[in-house]
């Protein structure tokens, strides 16, 4: 499991539902694009130029990394596609990190758009990563001990589902 953004060039969507189409759209194109014959487009500029300062802040996913890297695929400029990038996080970068990485986009003139919680980033009123991490917590919680094994998620399951 982990946390996704996409980010994208492109006028601001007027409202989150105009922005999950958008989204739905794009994503569609961007697993088009990979599937299809052929290398799919590079990175824009304004995509790599946000990269850049994102990895400017939080340091890129190696197998030495630590609480303070959010990303949970690595190198984070492989997710983009064109104007498009989407990238997972694991749940506890996305609790400290999400907001800045939005900022970032917005520094750049480019769209972030949260899947989780299907809004526009940034936004005061978006419900906190923090709390989308909860959620999904007490659901695989709720779906291990509905298997026959409560108490069961630590070890082995709680590192697979992120970095503490």
């Amino acid at each position: 499991m982990s946390y996704d953004l996409a980010v994208w060039e492109g006028p601001r969507p007027a409202t989150a539902a105009d922005a999950a189409a958008e989204y739905e759209e794009r994503m569609d194109a961007m697993e088009q694009e990979l599937d299809g014959p052929g290398d799919p487009p590079p990175p824009t500029p304004g995509i790599r130029g946000f990269v850049e300062d994102a990895l400017a802040q939080y340091p890129e996913l190696t197998e030495n990394s630590g609480p303070e890297c959010p990303w949970a695929s690595a190198p984070l400029i492989g997710e983009a596609t064109g104007d498009l990038i989407y990238f997972p996080m694991t749940f506890s970068g996305a609790e400290y990190a999400r907001d800045v990485i939005a900022e970032i986009a917005h520094a750049h003139g480019l769209v972030c758009y949260d899947p989780q919680v299907e809004r526009l980033l940034p936004d005061q009123r978006a419900p906190s990563a923090s709390s989308i991490a909860e959620a999904a917590d007490q659901a695989m919680d709720d779906q291990v001990e509905a298997q026959g094994a409560p108490g069961q998620r630590r070890g082995w399951l709680a590192r697979l589902l992120g970095r503490d």
